[in-house]
């Protein structure tokens, strides 16, 4: 397998009834573990190792996806550290009659990978090779520079308990 065929993944399906919400549309959860799910296999396709999540930022919902849709997520790296591996996911979903894909929601998700003990391990690096490459690794250098601010900003806080 060639490093662009290593480096993206697409998942396909049909969101099923047992998938909705109680205004009939498909439940926002159900949407975040199906990016996790992505995420986690693109994350393993790349490094050749079992993944862990870390993160996820910048979730945005923009469309309902309604039951009976073709789903499909669409995941690629687009950012890699020493031992992490920054994935930006694509949601889409149509008609399966109509095959006219609309973008519904996305979502960029770090994972680290580790050994049998769980211990980080080294990645292969990916470096951008186009200009959409290199907004969406800015993008995930930005996700991840503010959740690493945010997390000193809450740590510097004091504890309430």
């Amino acid at each position: 397998m060639d490093i662009a065929q290593r480096r993206a993944l697409n998942f396909r399906f049909l969101a099923e009834p047992t998938d909705v919400n109680f205004g009939g549309k498909v439940h926002g959860g159900i949407v975040m573990k199906w990016m996790d799910q992505v995420g986690y296999a693109c994350a393993a396709q790349w490094s050749g190792r079992y993944c862990v999540t870390v993160s996820i930022g910048g979730i945005r919902f923009k469309r309902p996806i309604l039951v009976g849709q073709m789903v499909n997520l669409r995941a690629k790296i687009v950012h890699t550290g020493r031992t992490s591996m920054h994935i930006y996911i694509t949601v889409l979903a149509t008609d399966p009659k109509q095959n006219a894909m609309v973008e519904t929601g996305h979502c960029i998700m770090a994972f680290v990978a580790s050994d049998e003990a769980g211990y980080p391990v080294e990645v292969p690096s990916w470096k951008p090779e186009s200009e959409q490459d290199l907004a969406l690794e800015r993008y995930a250098i930005q996700a991840k520079e503010s959740a690493q601010s945010l997390d000193k900003e809450l740590q510097s806080t004091p504890n309430d308990e």
